[in-house]
């Protein structure tokens, strides 16, 4: 199992997004760039994602730290510009770092 850490920022009008809805998107856009997420056990399965510190509301960010576990290892570059390529204007991943688990 592999782990991706991501560093990524929130600004313009996605600084109005709540931690809950950032979480959301940014499943949504994992799974549309078909990144092999590791997807948890039990009666509601959901991505393997953490972000470091929830952002308060209107707030922008510059380097947000997050981590996803991964099913298969992937190159760094890949993740992210697939992950880019699937987020709206607003969100960017400016590095990603694996390491094993």
């Amino acid at each position: 199992m592999l782990r991706m850490s991501f560093y990524f920022s929130k600004t313009g009008h996605m600084k109005f997004i709540s931690h809950l809805d950032l979480m959301r998107l940014l499943t949504r856009a994992l799974r549309r760039a078909g990144v092999p997420v590791k997807i948890s056990e039990g009666f509601n399965p959901h991505p393997k994602l953490s972000i470091a510190r929830a952002i308060k509301l209107g707030v922008e960010s510059e380097r947000e730290e997050a981590a996803i576990l991964l099913r298969e290892p992937m190159n760094a570059i890949d993740f992210r510009d697939r992950l880019n390529s699937r987020l709206p204007e607003g969100i960017r991943i400016a590095d990603a770092v694996p390491t094993f688990y």
